[in-house]
């Protein structure tokens, strides 16, 4: 176990920055982000950013490729460049293990190689809780928030914070900064990661299982009359999926530039109502089927298809954001008792 004393943390965050680019939570226009790291950028200590550090390998927003059209010649050019090596400090354990979902839907063959590219040059520094909100239920799906899953996992005490590499990845990153750090016994992490346990088995949302969902009950759950009660009161805003770690939905478009073409792709939602419409028209016609849509694959679909791994990290930015009050747990309970 290495540490660093909090009065360096500045330090340790400068020596990372003049490797490689480096991104921490930092408090702008009243919520927690994700930011570029500039000499005397101050870490938020909100629990959790309001969008999670799903935009690093999946931005909202990507160009895909540009067409040159000159008479009947088209060129076609990759606007990709190398990316540059980076490291997002800071993640919480829900959105470090959703990571592990996002590689099952875009490293699957065939792998898409603008999030592998990403992937490859990204390292995880996560964060281990020490208060997590009423909100909280990672650990209905295994995720320890005292102990996260990354390249490197910190733990932040009232003076100091404390490292340790789980990767190669993470171990490179250790090497860069090691002269900042110095050994230590692992008394004040065990002691934070008791308390912080503590604290988990207390929360509102601790008994909440997903033990009844899965592949073996997809007919079951999907044909269930709950579905129209549940459904009636969804704006189909979409505030949902875009604040999911783990939402993977995205649109293709072409956008003429009056100097040519560029083809883009761009988050989208299953609550929408243009969402899959082809030629042929719409196969989720009413708000009901789309709204099943989202929950079944979280729930059913994608744990049938991904060994029994859920397609929710417990983040709770869902119960926290929905204008409704609508949310993954209130579906569940709702569900449950028919399967």
């Amino acid at each position: 176990m290495l540490k660093i004393s909090l009065g360096k943390l500045t330090d340790l965050f400068d020596a990372i920055a003049e490797k490689e680019a480096l991104y921490i939570p930092a408090d702008k226009a009243g919520v927690a982000q994700f930011t570029r790291y500039e000499n005397g950028l101050k870490m938020s200590d909100a629990l959790n950013t309001n969008r999670s550090a799903k935009d690093f390998f999946f931005p909202q927003i990507e160009n895909l490729v540009d067409f040159k059209v000159n008479g009947k010649n088209i060129e076609i050019i990759d606007p990709r460049t190398e990316q540059e090596d980076f490291v997002v400090f800071g993640v919480r354990g829900c959105d470090a293990r959703s990571f592990s979902v996002l590689d099952k839907v875009f490293l699957a063959n065939p792998v898409d190689s603008y999030y592998a590219n990403r992937r490859e040059h990204g390292t995880i520094v996560s964060m281990a809780c020490t208060r997590p909100a009423e909100t909280c239920f990672c650990g209905s799906f295994g995720i320890d928030a005292s102990d996260p899953e990354g390249d490197v996992t910190c733990w932040k005490t009232e003076d100091a914070l404390y490292l340790r590499a789980n990767t190669e990845k993470g171990e490179a990153l250790i090497e860069k900064v090691k002269p900042l750090l110095e050994e230590s016994d692992d008394a004040a992490v065990e002691a934070q990661k008791a308390a912080t346990k503590e604290i988990l088995g207390k929360l509102p949302l601790r008994s909440f299982t997903t033990e009844k969902f899965g592949g073996d009950v997809m007919m079951q759950a999907f044909n269930s009359d709950k579905w129209n009660s549940l459904s009636e009161s969804c704006l189909g805003c979409g505030t949902c999926t875009f604040v999911c770690p783990t939402c993977q939905c995205y649109d293709i478009r072409d956008f003429n530039t009056g100097n040519g073409i560029q083809r883009f792709r761009c988050w989208d939602s299953c609550m929408y109502s243009d969402f899959t419409q082809m030629a042929g028209g719409q196969p989720r016609l009413t708000q009901k089927e789309r709204f099943r849509q989202r929950f079944m694959h979280k729930l059913v679909y994608f744990p049938a298809n991904n060994n029994g791994e859920y397609g929710c990290v417990g983040c709770g930015r869902c119960l926290s954001k929905c204008p409704i009050s609508m949310n993954i747990v209130k579906v569940a309970k709702t569900l449950e008792g028919e399967l």
